[in-house]
């Protein structure tokens, strides 16, 4: 063994390596295959906001720390997250300590691009790696690469990978020591009489056009093109999905088919969920002699925590829909598509994949505007993403829908409850646009930006990480049921279960005297314009902890009311409930059509005001989101309630 590497062996820190590379050259993959960590694998640009570590071993027994991070172009920021990159390669970042050798992921299909980076980081002195990744889409474009050519031109270590596949991840790692113990140097000879990176943008254009034209005479040298090399594949594909007519036609047919499938792929494990809810509490209401831990267990915490596990067919869906999208590559293209769309409000492309986002949960969707580089484009995003329906709102939606929406097709081919949903996403998206235009005018007018995005490779996913995203997000539902909504489901029930009934004759309608009826009560005068009661209201009070704990609000109400009575579904409680006086239904198509609206433009998070307030670094801004969200749902919901009841509507 050698003496070198014998003696890093018995190191007891370990080595700070850093992993940087542009957006889309496969980094988060190569990292998961190094450190076997478990982290989100997407195709578009700046998906990894947060720093993300992990550790790894050689063959001898180093110890490496392994930073993932953001992706970027140059070691000149453009964005929060860039320079979050930029300062700790060269070892400026406040938060990180010196990185002991960088790894730089490149492109191996679009290598000029990931040369630049490279070249800026070996400029900093720190011993360098370039990984050559994606090789296999270099082999089916008929291109070749003189690996060893290229590395005498760098002067550093060059490996070919597949990170998808693991090929090159093993002798990455043998080279890691090797590198260590080489002296470092600042002046690989790419640019040799030019100044270092932290100078280049005091240079301007002229050393960047210098560095470009290095760059260009080593890919000469060591890149050679088959005499049969024809157009990509992705090429192609990108032809039809990114065309001016076909590519939104295309969009919109593959949006509809999700939420089709969500709505009707999910019925059947939703209702096995609903009925095995149902037997449970039937099951502890037999074993447990009546009292007060019955009603807690069966009326609280099985009634409330249930109410919304049921909708956790629906979840796993939406989110192996979304990571489909995403792993493949199409979901660039909804954002080079929609491009045209945001021009017209002010905005660019560079917004869309923030937005597209928050579909999953709003929360990530900010942090994502990290990305954009102008800041009036990033504020305006931020205040825009809570519109979009996340995943949290989804569960309100079928609940909704599931009750009071009839089944019905139109021409074999929309089903009602599905195009319903639609309709709730597109209202959410018509919000966001309207909104970017209004705040466009009153926020930092003079700024103007403009939008470069690189369209990764179509890829086939890769369907572990989909299916442990997907599981990761249904575990975090679950968590959050067990978590949030337990606690919110055992307080609602004591409100809702106290004070009894001083006489035994009150207890039909005991729960209008008990703590939740007198605050449903109280607020219900300000509520009933938009056709809700006070069940609703004390369900919107709670729902600002997470929209989701609407339902097991219902769920626990609706479940004290009945106690004494047969077991039945939440759906079903609904759609039987009476107005005592008039014997009319409490809830109608109308007033649940209201509802979601409300809670589509409403934002009833309080962790995306949170977010809103750390990355925006005031109160300012999610107090002025939170007011002005309010108003818009209020006056939406009174306008489509009051309206439908002018035009007869039930």
């Amino acid at each position: 063994m050698d003496k070198v590497q014998q003696s890093k062996s018995d190191r007891i820190t370990p080595y700070n390596v850093a992993l940087v590379g542009n957006p889309n050259c496969g980094k988060t993959t190569l990292f998961n295959a190094l450190t076997g960590l478990r982290q989100k694998v997407a195709n578009y640009p700046g998906v990894t906001v947060e720093r993300k570590s992990g550790e790894l071993a050689d063959a001898w027994g180093n110890k490496y720390k392994l930073i993932d991070l953001p992706g970027l172009y140059s070691l000149t920021p453009r964005s929060l997250d860039e320079k979050i990159a930029s300062d700790i390669v060269q070892g400026k970042s406040p938060h990180e300590s010196p990185v002991d050798l960088i790894i730089v992921a490149a492109d191996a299909s679009n290598l000029g691009r990931g040369l630049y980076l490279c070249s800026q980081v070996c400029e900093t002195g720190t011993p360098t790696i370039l990984v050559l990744n994606m090789m296999d889409i270099v082999e089916r474009r008929g291109m070749t690469i003189d690996v060893q050519a290229l590395s005498e031109r760098l002067k550093i270590p060059v490996i070919p990978a597949v990170a998808k596949k693991n090929i090159g991840v093993k002798e990455i790692r043998d080279t890691l020591s090797n590198v260590l113990k080489q002296s470092p140097q600042k002046n690989t000879g790419v640019i040799p009489d030019k100044p270092e990176v932290e100078k280049e943008a005091a240079q301007g254009h002229a050393a960047i056009h210098a560095r470009y034209d290095a760059i260009d005479a080593i890919l000469n040298e060591v890149i050679k093109y088959s005499s049969n090399a024809d157009e990509s594949i992705s090429d192609k594909i990108d032809r039809v999905l990114t065309h001016k007519i076909w590519g939104p036609l295309i969009m919109f047919l593959v949006l509809s088919t999700i939420f089709q499938a969500v709505y009707s792929w999910a019925a059947a494990p939703m209702e096995y969920i609903e009925n095995s809810v149902t037997a449970a509490g039937e099951l502890i209401r037999q074993s447990i002699p009546a009292g007060m831990l019955r009603d807690l267990l069966v009326d609280g915490v099985i009634a409330g925590v249930g109410a919304v596990l049921v909708f956790l067919p629906q979840i796993l869906l939406l989110f192996l829909f979304i990571s489909i999208l995403e792993d493949s590559g199409y979901l660039s293209r909804v954002a080079f598509i929609l491009d045209r769309v945001m021009a017209h409000i002010g905005l660019t492309g560079q917004s869309v994949i923030p937005l597209l986002s928050s579909f999953a949960c709003a929360v990530p969707g900010i942090m994502a505007a990290r990305t954009i580089h102008n800041t009036r484009d990033r504020l305006i995003t931020i205040l825009i993403a809570p519109f979009m329906s996340c995943s949290a709102r989804l569960p309100v939606y079928t609940l909704m829908i599931g009750a009071f929406i009839p089944s019905i097709w139109f021409g074999g081919i929309f089903y009602l409850p599905a195009f319903t949903l639609l309709c709730m996403y597109i209202l959410g998206i018509v919000a966001s646009v309207l909104s970017a235009a209004l705040l466009g005018k009153f926020i930092m007018k003079g700024q103007k930006s403009n939008f470069i995005m690189e369209l990764p490779h179509y890829r086939v996913p890769i369907w572990r990480f989909v299916f442990l995203r997907v599981y990761e997000a249904g575990w975090a539902f679950v968590q959050n049921a067990g978590k949030i909504i337990l606690a919110i489901s055992i307080i609602l029930w004591a409100l809702a279960s106290y004070p009894k009934p001083d006489h035994p004759d009150n207890s039909k309608n005991f729960i209008h005297q008990t703590y939740a009826g007198c605050i449903g009560h109280f607020i219900e005068p300000a509520i009933r314009p938009l056709g809700f009661d006070w069940k609703i209201g004390v369900g919107l009070i709670t729902s600002f902890a997470a929209r989701e704990v609407m339902v097991s609000t219902l769920g626990t109400l609706y479940n004290v009311q009945d106690a004494d009575e047969t077991s039945i579904s939440l759906r079903q409680a609904m759609k039987r409930d009476r107005h005592s006086d008039s014997g009319k239904p409490v809830y109608t198509p109308l007033s649940a059509i209201s509802l979601m609206v409300f809670f589509v433009l409403a934002c009833q998070c309080m962790s995306t005001l949170a977010i809103i307030r750390r990355e925006t670094n005031t109160w300012r801004w999610p107090i002025f989101l939170f007011i002005y969200m309010l108003v818009l749902a209020y006056g939406a919901s009174f306008v489509v309630y009051q309206t439908g009841l002018l035009l007869g509507f039930v």
